[in-house]
């Protein structure tokens, strides 16, 4: 299944990292090769379908990140450095930089209220996706991915700004 998939996924993984600090190490193949590793592993269940696979690859690449920026923040392993950030083109405003791993811990409020607009955000951001691919994907409506999306942006640039 990897080579019918493999171009999509490093196309993913390629905009998750679009944003992050450009001397870091890890790059989209290593993401992509991660994350399957992680999908195809013991614990990997099958998918029912496409959109199903790619909303576990999404997810497992969020993973991947947050484990990676963690460990680069951890004090042995140089935690003075300056944080990695994450550019917001696709999430919030224009010319704001959040940190991956408020980005998360918000998510993770977010997904507290609302696990639905929490996938959506999810899927957009760390997975890529189109309001339609996200409709197909969670089975929804393309006006509803809409309005999740509207109320989530709204709601996470909330708490960022209120974090800072």
């Amino acid at each position: 299944m990897l080579p019918h998939v493999y171009d999509e996924l490093r196309r993913l993984a390629a905009g998750f990292l679009k944003g992050c600090r450009y001397d870091q190490t890890l790059r989209a193949t290593a993401l992509v090769h991660e994350a399957y590793l992680r999908l195809a592993g013991p614990s990997g269940a099958g998918w029912n379908d496409r959109a199903h696979f790619f909303r576990a690859a999404a997810k497992a690449m969020r993973h991947i990140l947050i484990d990676y920026f963690r460990r680069r923040a951890a004090e042995k392993r140089g935690g003075g450095e300056p944080a990695v950030r994450l550019s917001e083109t696709a999430i919030l405003v224009d010319d704001t930089e959040v940190e991956i791993l408020e980005i998360d811990e918000a998510l993770q409020r977010l997904s507290a209220l609302s696990s639905e607009k929490a996938r959506v955000v999810e899927l957009r951001v760390f997975g890529g996706c189109t309001i339609e691919e996200t409709a197909e994907a969670l089975g929804i409506s393309t006006a509803s991915v809409e309005r999740h999306w509207r109320f989530a942006r709204a709601w996470l640039k909330s708490q960022l700004d209120a974090d800072e």
